[in-house]
């Protein structure tokens, strides 16, 4: 135990909080069971203890623990906590959930019968929580941390603060927001954020920034995804396949039979691999608008992640539309809004607001007729009327 009091010590006093996540402010900390879900790399250690610093509670009050370390080998979790709160200890910050074997009723055991230990942990994004053998759904208070909006880019990467904008805002106010923001070269940063800006940990290494995020996938790929029970461990390679076609290809309306095939997999097993490369935010299914989005529903269109994935995946040079669109959806989506793909349009979010996405000069042909239809159009600095820049709709989060 002072071992891990030790680390725990030291890794909180190096903790800087010169920028501070999203995430932060919109948790309540006062649940007694808090989940922070996240794919790897957008900063969910670092966010747990930014808040154990920001708590600065008596030393034997608090503790951070990783179920990765060596220590778990040899002491189980609830024995930990048992004697953290013995010791006095009340609020317990676990990383790495899903690395420990079991740790779902450990933690509903440490809850049920440690009314006064208040516990935040963390795991992977792939866990599906309602499908646990324990049922934690109704204790945990379940948050998702995503990677860099392009409004936290510019108050990481530029120190250019700027405060969440509302989606209805930018639709009515977008020059007026623009224009506030003219002077920092948006099209320039935006171009940087679409390359190397989703992942925080793009400012401890900017030249091996994509052989990281290449190992960051690969373990994704070939250590997460392995504590899906019905994920084949011999299918992995079939994944990888996967995620190269879909690297070249997106975006794309996918044939998921011929896919199958030319994987030489099941049709059934692909739409569910597909499921779970998206909650491993590896990438993005849009169905089309008034259709179902369950596990074994067929996607109308696939895009990765994220932008930043696009090199990491693929050798060959981005498609500057499938950029677009990615970033588009992602935004949006981690915001809280529902992207669907629309019958006329590119797509329709929230079921009311029609979007075009393209480059500056994309016209509104397709959706000229269409009441609540937008465009957003790549390349431009300030827009008018109905046609917004698309590295606005960044500020969203």
């Amino acid at each position: 135990m002072e071992k891990l009091r030790e680390k725990s010590a030291i890794l909180v006093s190096q903790q800087t909080l010169a920028f501070e996540r999203y995430l932060l402010k919109e948790i309540n900390w006062k649940n007694r069971l808090i989940c922070i879900l996240g794919a790897r790399g957008t900063g969910k250690t670092t966010t747990i203890l930014q808040r154990l610093k920001m708590m600065a509670s008596p030393a034997n009050e608090s503790l951070y623990i990783s179920l990765d370390d060596i220590y778990f080998s040899t002491h189980s979790l609830i024995e930990t906590a048992e004697a953290f709160r013995q010791q006095g200890g009340k609020y317990l910050f676990i990383d790495e959930v899903h690395k420990y074997p079991g740790w779902a009723r450990e933690i509903k055991n440490i809850y049920d019968f440690y009314k006064d230990v208040s516990i935040v942990l963390t795991g992977s994004s792939i866990i599906e929580m309602l499908g646990l053998e324990v049922d934690l759904s109704r204790r945990a208070r379940i948050y998702e941390l995503n990677g860099l909006s392009f409004r936290e880019f510019l108050a990481y990467n530029q120190n250019v603060i700027h405060s969440v904008v509302k989606l209805e805002d930018v639709l009515n106010h977008h020059t007026e927001i623009a224009a506030n923001l003219n002077q920092i070269k948006p099209i320039k940063a935006f171009k940087e954020y679409l390359n190397f800006g989703y992942y925080p940990f793009f400012k401890e290494d900017p030249e091996g920034y994509f052989i990281q995020l290449t190992q960051v996938v690969n373990l994704i790929i070939g250590y997460d995804l392995a504590f899906i029970k019905s994920v084949d461990k011999l299918q992995i390679r079939k994944i990888y396949q996967l995620l190269g076609i879909l690297a070249a290809q997106v975006p794309f309306k996918p044939n998921i039979t011929s896919l199958a095939n030319t994987l030489e997999m099941g049709r059934a097993t692909l739409i569910q691999y597909l499921h779970y490369l998206e909650k491993a935010k590896l990438i993005q299914q849009v169905y089309l608008e008034g259709k179902g989005m369950g596990a074994l529903e067929k996607p109308s269109k696939l895009l990765l992640d994220n932008p930043n994935l696009f090199d990491a995946l693929s050798s060959n040079p981005a498609n500057e539309g499938s950029r677009r669109e990615c970033f588009f959806v992602n935004q949006l989506r981690n915001t809280g809004h529902e992207v669907s793909l629309a019958k006329a349009g590119d797509f329709i979010v929230d079921g009311k607001y029609i979007f075009e996405v393209g480059g500056a000069k994309k016209k509104f042909d397709q959706i000229a007729d269409l009441s609540n239809a937008y465009i957003a159009a790549d390349d431009i600095e300030i827009g008018s009327g109905n046609r917004i820049p698309l590295w606005i709709l960044g500020l969203l989060y």
